[in-house]
């Protein structure tokens, strides 16, 4: 078919492309090509995709349409490729920080932390003009050191309120697996140690939810499928899960998610469709759509999920809740599925930026058998105070792409942008970002490759009836990419690396809307197979492929919410290494917002006073 290929874009030298803001690069909007497909529409579509002949004939054009080919896979570039985002580090000293010993254990780096955040005057907690705050991890320590409430009594009330999730009322499926004995055994633990005065730190006994995607014992991590945990074993916890515990947290259970991450609805057709707190007939977004859930609904303060593609960001947004997602290397990935080794990064779900900071603590600071870099980062702190915070900071934005939303969207994030600058007198610096769309189809080429490879020995010998119908067509074409679009799309990498290493040189953010769109309703023909719905897709990345492609950090903030009550989140990416940054910027925009949080629909109280 090589007299239908598309001719493949000439890409101009790097230091060619204008990134100020009079630049004329011309900004592409997701050219999606692809109709939204459920129910009998998609089973007939794999049945045509699954054909020998023809089917490869259908990827062709479907890669070809939507411009893989002309952008990614025949592009010619002057870049070599880039395989792995991971940053060397820059000693420069930050404001405003507590920085750490590099051979302190969990816990002691959860005190650490919680001296930073108890060290501001005006926490949210003293904050006046409050809207609807959920219970914090400090909420909930406090409770157990005055005795108001145990662990004890904290996880009979969560196992009820997870049934009560579950049933046929709610069907909030926020769970593929949790084990009420084990949730019951470690909370008992938990409240011997705080009648003994002996509480390990801040997270003992506070509910965490962890998503399937990560190793936690006793459970299996089907990484929302129903076949992969026969073939791979749970027989550990991952690393992170394993500081969580050190530090006496209660695990309570593995959070449902889009199957394989391979979408980003979070409808599951085998553990049902993860659905919204704020309205239960909306999409969570995905990939960590149960993490984000269970966090919105109250049922815990904070959760892990993993985030390839805006797998924590989207859905946190969605749900009104704060994502971070740090650098690559900054948090230990082993004992998470190895379905994208250089696109996913294990990120924090939380109901305020205090928390995402404190579970932060906890499991972040690799070992040097984490990073093949030549000086490990260091690891510091934010002092989160108020009323002055960080002075001169500089956020950049790019017009074109920060208003390529919906219009809710659009005025929402504009306003608590200039709200921020105007309160802080911070400053907004108009740049270009440029080949937007085009990073984030080479993302697309990059993370369906790295899926389709860690689990090809599996899929030859897996009952295709296994797998949702969703999975069924994202799997063909994860694994149509050849060694020439993986190649192209690392020197796209490299291309965008340096594009956004000058923008960081004029600016110490950028900032975004989250996602383009809110969270859309969920259809009954989607209940069973699953959707392809690659428009909608499209606008909820659009956003957020910088961080995971380039390997940069990066944390969402719920800023307002559209006519209908569903959240809107307003993003910050940041520098290699500069978490603490985020976090001082993301903890100023909360504190900006917080009087306008609005409560759930499906909310529960986990220490309310009987």
């Amino acid at each position: 078919m090589g007299f239908l290929r598309a001719k493949g874009v000439i890409y101009k030298a790097v230091e060619e492309v204008d990134l100020s803001h009079a630049s004329k690069e011309f900004y592409l909007r997701a050219n999606v090509k692809a109709p939204r497909m459920a129910g009998v529409l998609v089973k007939v579509f794999v049945w045509f995709l699954e054909l020998p002949i023809f089917g490869q004939i259908l990827l062709f054009f479907l890669k070809r349409n939507n411009l893989i080919h002309k952008l990614v896979s025949f592009a010619e570039l002057q870049e070599s490729p880039l395989y792995v985002p991971l940053h060397p580090y820059e000693e420069n000293e930050e404001k405003e920080v507590k920085y750490m010993k590099p051979e302190l254990s969990p816990p002691e780096q959860v005190q650490q932390v919680v001296e930073c955040v108890q060290a501001s005057p005006n926490t949210l907690h003293n904050a006046t003009k409050l809207g609807f705050q959920r219970w914090t991890i400090m909420d909930y320590s406090r409770a157990y050191q005055l005795g108001e409430v145990t662990p004890r009594v904290v996880a009979e009330r969560l196992i009820k309120a997870i049934n009560e999730s579950s049933s046929s009322k709610l069907q909030m499926s926020f769970f593929i697996n949790f084990d009420a004995e084990d949730i019951l055994r470690q909370a008992a633990e938990s409240t011997v140690r705080y009648e003994r005065g002996e509480p390990i730190s801040v997270l003992d006994g506070v509910p965490i939810a962890i998503k399937d995607e990560i190793d936690c014992l006793p459970y299996p991590t089907t990484g929302g499928t129903k076949w992969l945990h026969k073939v791979r074993q749970c027989e550990d916890d991952a690393c992170c899960v394993k500081r969580l515990r050190q530090c006496g947290a209660v695990l309570i259970g593995k959070t449902n998610m889009h199957e394989l991450g391979a979408g980003t609805s979070g409808i599951n057709p085998h553990y049902g469709a993860t659905r919204n707190p704020y309205n239960s007939q909306r999409i969570t977004g995905g990939s960590s759509s149960g993490s984000a859930a269970v966090v919105s609904a109250g049922l815990c303060p904070a959760a892990l999920g993993v985030d390839g593609g805006g797998s924590v960001r989207m859905p946190a947004a969605l749900c009104g809740v704060v994502g971070l997602k740090p650098s690559f290397g900054r948090v230990p990935h082993s004992g998470v599925l190895p379905l994208n080794w250089t696109v996913g990064m294990v990120g924090i779900l939380s109901g305020t930026v205090e928390d995402a900071l404190i579970v932060y603590a906890a499991i972040s600071n690799p070992s040097a058998t984490d990073l093949s870099a030549s000086a490990l980062p260091k690891l510091c702190f934010p002092l989160l105070q108020l009323p002055n915070p960080i002075s001169d900071i500089r956020l950049a934005k790019y017009g074109e792409w920060f208003n390529d939303s919906t219009d809710e969207i659009r005025v929402c994030c504009s306003r608590a942008l200039a709200n921020l600058c105007e309160h802080f007198c911070w400053k907004t610096i108009d740049v270009t970002v440029p080949e937007i769309e085009v990073m984030r189809l080479a993302h697309y080429v990059t993370i369906g490759s790295e899926c389709s490879t860690s689990i090809a020995r599996q899929l030859e010998k897996l009952k295709k009836s296994e797998l949702g119908w969703d999975a069924r067509v994202a799997l063909p074409v994860y694994g149509s990419f050849s060694s020439l679009e993986y190649l192209n799309a690392q020197r796209i990498r490299n291309r965008q690396l340096q594009f956004h290493r000058r923008i960081f040189s004029e600016a110490d953010v950028i900032v975004t809307p989250t996602t383009g769109v809110t969270a859309y309703e969920i259809k009954n023909d989607a209940l069973k197979t699953g959707e392809l719905d690659y428009i909608n897709g499209a606008a909820l990345v659009r956003y957020q492929i910088a961080g995971n492609f380039l390997g940069l950090p990066a944390v969402t903030v719920p800023v307002g919410y559209d006519q209908s009550g569903l959240p809107i989140g307003l993003q910050f990416i940041g520098k290699p290494w500069t978490e603490s940054l985020l976090i001082h910027i993301a903890f100023s925009m909360q504190v900006l917002c917080s009087s306008e949080y609005k409560k759930p629909e499906v909310f529960f109280d986990m220490l309310a006073k009987d």
